[in-house]
């Protein structure tokens, strides 16, 4: 969470901080509502009243402040759900005698760092109403103890084993980037071979149909050859599919056969 800044804003920072836009949540978290937590801090107003306090909280553009009757309401919005509903955010209830703090806590956040975020934002805002309303030492001292504490214990692990665990994750990771070169090595060794193996499929088969295909004069002794076979008759079209020739190819050789005498037609 970003803090707030200390002090009064100049003009060209306020402009800065009234473009900050809350952002809208993932689809998969907002469909999951977040947590809520909260603490409360005794406090006290030294001059004037709450909502003097909210004349100052409002140079802050970021900030949505409701005053109610005994109650000043600070809400940060950080996130929105799709229904631009607020989603990760933090309430500080201002009260004379004290500050009550709620906020939420998103599923993919850790408890322990939310909370320690959220104490430095309180800071951040206590800081610039320190003139008109201070909070009682004791409490906001055990507050941060024990949040620093939960927050130590959940990186206590031993950097041995951590370091252990780091550098076996690096060599996996290092084994699996050998793998996957080698793997784009033989996928493209099988594409050029593939390559290769078309074309020669390809001049195979033109060579294949240039051999089933007779010359003109092959032809000729094809057909003259059939119709002694046949009794002086030939059926174009079984003679076309035998010898894989048109029927229109077959008709033009059978006038040529006829035109040069070879074969005459009997009425």
């Amino acid at each position: 969470m970003a803090g707030l800044p200390l002090g009064k804003k100049k003009p060209e920072e306020k402009e800065k901080s009234a473009a900050k836009q809350p952002q809208t949540a993932p689809a998969e978290e907002a469909a999951h509502p977040p947590q809520v937590d909260g603490f409360k801090i005794k406090g006290s107003l030294k001059k004037g009243k709450l909502k003097d306090l909210a004349s100052i909280l409002r140079s802050i553009s970021f900030l949505e402040i409701a005053p109610e009757k005994d109650v000043l309401n600070v809400l940060y919005v950080e996130s929105r759900d799709i229904d631009k509903n607020p989603y990760l955010f933090s309430v500080l209830k201002i009260k004379d005698d004290e500050i009550e703090v709620m906020y939420t806590i998103p599923s993919g956040i850790s408890p322990r760092k939310r909370r320690m975020d959220v104490i430095r934002y309180m800071f951040n805002i206590l800081s610039l109403i320190a003139k008109s309303y201070e909070v009682e030492n004791k409490t906001l001292y055990q507050l941060v103890e024990n949040s620093i504490k939960d927050l130590s214990a959940s990186v206590t692990m031993d950097y041995t084993k951590l370091y252990t665990e780091y550098d076996t994750m690096k060599k996996e990771i290092s084994d699996y980037k050998r793998k996957l070169n080698r793997l784009n090595e033989q996928v493209q060794a099988l594409t050029t071979q593939n390559y290769d193996l078309k074309s020669q499929n390809d001049e195979m088969r033109l060579r294949v149909k240039e051999l089933e295909s007779l010359s003109d004069d092959a032809l000729k002794a094809k057909l003259q050859e059939w119709i002694k076979e046949h009794n002086g008759a030939v059926n174009v079209v079984e003679f076309g599919r035998v010898y894989k020739a048109s029927e229109a190819r077959v008709e033009e050789i059978l006038n040529k056969l006829v035109s040069e005498g070879y074969i005459e037609v009997v009425q």
